[in-house]
């Protein structure tokens, strides 16, 4: 698909993941946030609470530090227990240090006297922002995440990314919305193949794709154009639903 969007790529970090002991989530949620505001999500990785590791994805990632896209966008590692060491790694990529941020620890110290507790050495861990840094707001538990050069970074709790995203998203400039049409087939994906191709390749500027499926009733496909131009992708789709004799 032919687009002038920014380009974005996600990283999702944490061992939990990696292990199989949580199902992942927010890059989902995130793709179809970034597809209908503007953005073109090229990649997503997942990598261990692993310094090196992080750092190194960061690089590959963030253009303002000679990375491969416009916006990266993380997940995880920025809560108050000795294995969130996504801000370190951050600092480090981006040449600089963590402190703790004034404005983070006094949402935090609000947020501790509103429920009669005590910001402890670790609750405490959650403003350490890297210098340079701006906030995120998290509206469901305080806690902000950060954004420094393209890097965006939000926290792992799925209620809490999704407010951080909510949040964040509006703020960055978008480009067009992604259009799309599905259809449904009953039949399978070799009997429409032809006929895909030759759409797709009548229409180089959108993406074809087709999805298997099967359900109560039995089987088919789905088969979805997407696009930047909706008549371009309406105009596409009838082709397909003319050469399939839908």
């Amino acid at each position: 698909m032919q687009s002038d969007n920014p380009t974005a790529a996600i990283l999702v970090i944490g061992d939990e993941i990696l292990s199989g002991r949580t199902r992942e989530g927010n890059a989902h949620h995130l793709a179809g946030v970034l597809s209908a505001t503007g953005f073109d999500l090229r990649e997503i990785r997942v990598v261990a609470d692993d310094h090196a590791q992080i750092v190194a994805a960061i690089r590959a990632f963030d253009k303002s530090l000679g990375g491969a896209y416009d916006l990266l966008f993380t997940s995880g590692g920025i809560g108050p227990t000795h294995d969130d060491i996504t801000a370190d790694a951050v600092a480090d990529a981006h040449g600089t240090t963590v402190e703790i941020h004034p404005e983070a620890r006094a949402i935090l110290q609000a947020r501790c006297d509103r429920m009669g507790t005590e910001l402890t050495p670790n609750r405490l861990r959650m403003a350490r922002i890297p210098v340079g840094a701006t906030l995120i707001e998290n509206a469901f538990s305080g806690a902000p995440g950060f954004s420094i050069g393209n890097t965006h970074v939000m926290a792992g709790v799925p209620e809490v990314f999704r407010a951080m995203v909510a949040w964040l998203v509006p703020r960055l400039p978008g480009g067009r919305p992604t259009q799309s049409l599905t259809v449904e087939v009953r039949r399978g994906e070799s009997d429409v193949a032809e006929d895909l191709k030759a759409v797709a390749e009548e229409f180089p500027d959108l993406s074809l794709g087709s999805y298997p499926f099967q359900d109560p009733t039995g089987w088919g496909t789905n088969l979805v154009v997407r696009g930047l131009d909706a008549a371009r992708v309406s105009e596409a789709m009838i082709e397909l639903k003319q050469r399939l004799d839908l």
